[in-house]
């Protein structure tokens, strides 16, 4: 699948993938990552994590060459657990998150990264403009945003946008739980990281079908804004100021720790 050469270089930009039975859309996809880092001129990879499909994917991603990788799970375990387990095996500094069926145009990561890099952001989310879903998707999406923001204290504009640029290091903190891909931005804000959104673009479906439907969204998302919002109000508080004796701490970063808001 990928030669010594290609493997031997380390990225600087991973695009993270989650499949479940999305064949359609995989060819176009792959082409397009490609192209988007190539114009940016980003050493890259593309880490696509099947998630159980059953229609072929796996072998397809299998056959694509490198830097393009899979990372094939043994069962289908949901997105929250596909995303984690393709950013655990990502090997950039900094992580694009696409869904697999094509809505999400790779085109604007390298927007997002390069906003990120100027502005100091950990996360730069997007913002879907011309949203290509159905009224009702739409309006369940404006409710759902609206009822976070009160229930968690914090803002995001369209926390249902996949298309996200994330330091790895931010993403690697978080707690792991079914339904944390919806809440990134969130999480990620109050791990003490900076977060900012600027405008993507949103396309039809390549193919396949939404794993969602609006009464999945609405029960599983406020079972889930319940424990987000258990979450923060418990996190944990502390900033290092000297750590002696630990040889292993000196060689990393700097510790990045929650901050009080």
């Amino acid at each position: 699948m990928q030669d010594d050469s290609a493997a031997a270089m380390v990225p600087g930009f991973s695009v993270v993938v989650p499949v479940r039975n999305e064949v359609a859309a995989i060819p176009v996809l792959a082409a397009e990552i490609a192209a988007a880092c190539a114009a940016a001129g980003l050493t890259w990879e593309a880490v696509w994590v099947d998630d159980g499909s059953s229609d072929g994917s796996r072998a397809l991603l299998a056959a694509l060459p490198a830097p393009h990788r899979l990372i094939a799970l043994a069962r289908g375990c949901g997105q929250s657990a596909a995303l984690m387990a393709g950013i655990r095996h990502a090997r950039g500094e900094w992580v694009g998150l696409l869904d697999g069926d094509g809505q999400n145009d790779p085109a604007d990561l390298p927007r997002q990264l390069a906003h990120a890099r100027a502005g100091g952001y950990d996360l730069v989310g997007g913002i879907r403009a011309r949203r290509r879903d159905s009224w009702q998707r739409r309006l369940a999406s404006v409710i759902a945003n609206r009822v976070r923001d009160v229930v968690t204290g914090d803002h995001v504009t369209d926390v249902g946008c996949a298309t996200r640029v994330v330091r790895c290091d931010a993403l690697r903190q978080l707690p792991l739980f079914d339904g944390l891909h919806r809440y990134l931005p969130t999480l990620v804000r109050a791990q003490g990281f900076r977060v900012a959104e600027i405008p993507v673009g949103h396309r039809p479906r390549h193919g396949g079908r939404s794993k969602y439907g609006i009464n999945d969204r609405l029960w599983r998302g406020l079972r889930d804004l319940l424990g987000v919002r258990w979450l923060l109000a418990r996190r944990c508080v502390w900033q290092v100021d000297r750590a002696e004796g630990d040889a292993s701490a000196q060689a990393q970063q700097p510790e990045r720790t929650p901050v009080a808001r």
